[in-house]
């Protein structure tokens, strides 16, 4: 295990899955990460009985417009949920645009860095309006 995966350490692998040995599947590095985020991301508050604030306040804005003002709020709400529950990373921009293929649909591109590796990424998470 190399110093990033030291600090970013491992985790079960989302969604829940075995390995091929038939234990929990665990993801390292990178994935950890990224599967940290979809977890945060797919989140609502209050979904978790033991962690009531845990998760992102998008699943509010369901069925709404799909227009600036939806997009800008989507990409205020991921900001602050990775901000507050993903301190392994610094988020750099977030922005949500309509998907050209699919106008019922918001791509959030979340461009972040690793804190301890400097090592910059992006994800981009689909979020339906309907």
């Amino acid at each position: 295990m190399d110093d990033n995966d030291a600090f970013v350490g491992s985790g079960w692998a989302f969604p829940l899955r075995t390995d091929p040995s038939g234990s929990v599947a665990l993801v390292h590095g990178t994935r950890e990460l990224e599967e940290s985020m979809h977890l945060i991301l797919a989140t609502a508050p209050g979904e978790r009985p033991m962690r009531p604030d845990f998760g992102c306040g998008i699943h509010d804005l369901v069925f709404g417009a799909s227009g600036a003002a939806t997009a800008g709020l989507v990409a205020s709400q991921v900001r602050q949920a990775l901000v507050e529950w993903e301190p392994r990373v610094e988020v750099l921009n977030v922005t949500a645009a309509p998907d050209p293929a699919q106008p019922t649909r918001l791509l959030i591109e979340i461009d972040y860095q690793v804190r301890s590796t400097n090592s910059r990424f992006n994800l981009v998470y689909p979020f339906y309006l309907e």
